[in-house]
């Protein structure tokens, strides 16, 4: 049985009509089942609205599904309840697309990450500076900037911070969603070679979702290509690349700029 399995998910918004009254359904996620292997890096590809992001937060159980199964190591999470999605949560995290917008202004670097690792368990006082140092040195921060705060950073270094914060639980799955889309391009694939480096170090499973084929082609072991709720076509990273078959991820791979 693979780590993660999504097995007919949808997620349907309903619509109304400037008297209220019920005027269809958006179907955000309609119909996707996919599995992924534990320590496998599943790149997720489409462009903006074609349900990637609802679908990354269905899998984040931060939105409820309509209908289907998402299966955590073994565990139905679309069954559980509020508290017993809490508890198994930090199992699984994930990094946004804006750090800036996802971390808290008014929390040091420090309290971001102490906070973060004591998840788990409540990490001694005297053990916290160190723990933190380790962390941000990890994903190549210096520690001597702990106690600064992320307007200080960055674009680059607060994406860095955020991905600090997204492994100090010890998750096993991550789900990045566009993480590297608000970077300069002298800074994403820094980032992307971290993200690769701590996927393999850790042995964490990802989802990395991406509007760009050339970037998830990059890092990912194998590719899902979504349109309008749905997949619609998956393979390995270097097959979906070099030999598309939907009109639609020939498209995507079109517009790949070309040097």
């Amino acid at each position: 049985m693979a780590y993660l399995e999504l097995e007919n998910v949808c997620v349907h918004f309903p619509v109304r009509n400037a008297w209220g009254a019920a005027g269809g359904v958006v179907r955000a996620v309609d119909g996707v089942s996919l599995s992924v292997q534990k320590g496998e890096i599943l790149g997720l590809v489409g462009e903006s609205g074609c349900g990637k992001s609802t679908l990354s937060r269905a899998v984040m159980q931060l939105q409820p599904v309509t209908s289907g199964r998402i299966t955590l190591d073994g565990e139905e999470l679309t069954a559980m309840s509020a508290r017993e999605v809490q508890r198994r949560r930090l199992d699984f995290q994930m990094v946004f697309q804006d750090p800036y917008a996802s971390l808290n202004p008014r929390f040091s670097i420090f309290s971001t990450l102490v906070e973060a690792l004591s998840q788990r368990e409540p990490l001694p006082r005297r053990e916290r500076e160190a723990a933190v140092a380790q962390l941000m040195e990890r994903v190549g921060l210096s520690p001597e900037h702990m106690y600064k705060y992320p307007h200080e950073f960055s674009g680059g270094q607060r994406q860095r911070i955020a991905i600090a914060r997204a492994i100090a639980p010890q998750p096993a799955l991550l789900l990045a969603d566009e993480p590297v889309s608000a970077l300069d391009v002298s800074i994403q694939s820094q980032i992307l070679n971290l993200l690769t480096e701590l996927t393999r170090e850790l042995g964490l499973t990802m989802i990395f979702i991406s509007h760009d084929l050339s970037v998830v082609h990059y890092l990912a072991d194998s590719i899902a290509v979504m349109q309008r709720g749905r997949i619609v076509e998956y393979g390995t990273a270097d097959a979906v690349f070099n030999h598309p078959q939907n009109p639609y991820t020939q498209t995507l791979l079109a517009a790949v700029p070309a040097l």
